[in-house]
């Protein structure tokens, strides 16, 4: 196998057994989990960055970026996103979660033709609608808007695109973002070990687990993007779909989550649209490959 395919293969798997873990900590409140997920993690991407010895790289582009908020945006988006998901996981909606992540690349999609006036064949814009009438007809059938999906999808779209506009690569970005989040999570710390609430030293192996939360949120990303280099873009974009497939069958076969007629059609309308829109992005890749002299570009 290809060393790419492999890397990326294996973030992927990495990201779609997440569940796994975060119901290891269910005993724990959620706002715990994920002031540690934060504050790990920024301990773990900060070691990341001291081997490259980027720190006054870093700081030279933190200087010249203007505005705080181009960091302070992107941080509360991801923060919020991975307490969402945490949340939700350990409350009993892995199946919702898995459907905000198929939701999300055409979120994406969405979120680039709207802000950045990318373009869209006829085959993804039917793509994108199928998508949108599914979310649509399972609110109906719901009676209630998907907002567990919605939010997952929305926050990492969002993010997305803000990353997109920044001039630091993600190992940076998540150093500078969870640096930002890691100030209210040591105050909340402090609070929680005042009033005699903390999970932290409860037992060893809840230590070690909260611990290893910022592995578990930052060695797939430096997998990702080590075999990402070294495939084309628009494979590492079908292999997508295995990390909320994984989540999928986790949540309804691993912990039994029920799968009524309204999760059903939304899925299977998600899952129909993910197939169109991959269908017009590989005639469209197959068409600029064709061109005459598109190897010497």
């Amino acid at each position: 196998m290809n060393r790419g395919i492999a890397l990326v293969l294996g973030a992927y798997i990495f990201w779609g057994l997440h569940p796994v873990f975060w119901k290891l900590l269910k005993h724990i409140p959620s706002t715990e989990i994920l002031a540690h997920r934060i504050f790990w993690s920024f301990l773990f991407f900060s070691i990341i960055i001291s081997k490259r010895k980027s720190w006054k790289e870093l700081f030279y582009r933190i200087k010249g970026a203007g505005s705080p908020a181009v960091y302070l945006l992107p941080a509360l988006l991801i923060g919020s996103n991975w307490g969402v998901y945490v949340w939700a996981v350990n409350a009993g909606f892995v199946l919702e979660t898995s459907m905000g992540y198929f939701i999300s690349p055409l979120v994406s999609v969405l979120l680039g033709v709207i802000f950045l006036k990318e373009r869209l064949n006829r085959i993804q814009l039917t793509g994108v609608s199928i998508a949108a009438a599914g979310v649509l007809l399972t609110a109906i059938l719901m009676g209630t808007l998907p907002w567990i999906s919605l939010y997952l999808a929305l926050s990492w779209g969002f993010y997305g695109l803000l990353r997109k506009k920044s001039p630091l690569n993600s190992a940076e970005g998540l150093t500078i973002e969870t640096a930002l989040l890691s100030v209210p999570a040591i105050f909340y710390f402090v609070f929680i070990f005042n009033s005699g609430t903390g999970s932290f030293t409860a037992d060893p192996v809840t230590s070690l687990l909260l611990i290893c939360t910022g592995v578990i949120s930052g060695l797939p990303l430096i997998i990702f993007i080590a075999g990402s280099r070294m495939i084309d873009l628009s494979l590492a974009g079908i292999i997508q779909y295995i990390y909320p497939t994984l989540i999928f069958l986790i949540g309804r076969f691993i912990y039994n989550e029920p799968l009524n007629s309204a999760k059903l059609t939304g899925f299977i309308f998600i899952w129909i649209a993910l197939v169109v829109y991959t269908a017009g992005s590989n005639n469209l890749l197959i068409k600029k490959n064709s061109r005459p002299g598109l190897e010497q570009v």
